[in-house]
């Protein structure tokens, strides 16, 4: 079993910069990779970016250039600058375990872009 805890969401302005942390523990475990998708109101949840065991990355093409994940051990952050409105959304962190390929999913935390 693993948890994952998340943090850093808020309301920000647009233009302005948020982090987002997820740490995972529990028993000992291996993964495949980490990563964040969102879930706007109305909208189904989609991937915001992933990265690896290898570090390899991966971006939703709407974050590109202004999105950056990275990880520390059985921590992954996002590091969120230039936001938009449209960044508006309750994020997930996501752990997918190796050998198994079973998913794990934080509670959500919310992202509010608003002047």
């Amino acid at each position: 079993q693993v948890q994952l805890v998340e943090s850093g969401g808020g309301l920000v302005q647009p233009g302005g910069s948020l982090r987002l942390s997820c740490a995972a523990s529990g028993s000992s475990f291996s993964f495949n990779a980490m990563g964040w998708y969102r879930q706007a109101p109305g909208r189904q949840r989609e991937m915001v970016a992933i990265i690896t065991v290898t570090s390899s990355t991966n971006y939703a093409d709407s974050v590109k250039g202004r999105f950056t994940i990275s990880r520390d051990k059985n921590t992954v952050y996002l590091q969120m600058n230039s936001l938009k409105a449209d960044d508006t959304a309750v994020y997930y962190c996501n752990v997918v375990l190796f050998p198994t390929g079973v998913n794990y999913w934080g509670q959500g935390t919310q992202v509010t872009v608003s002047s």
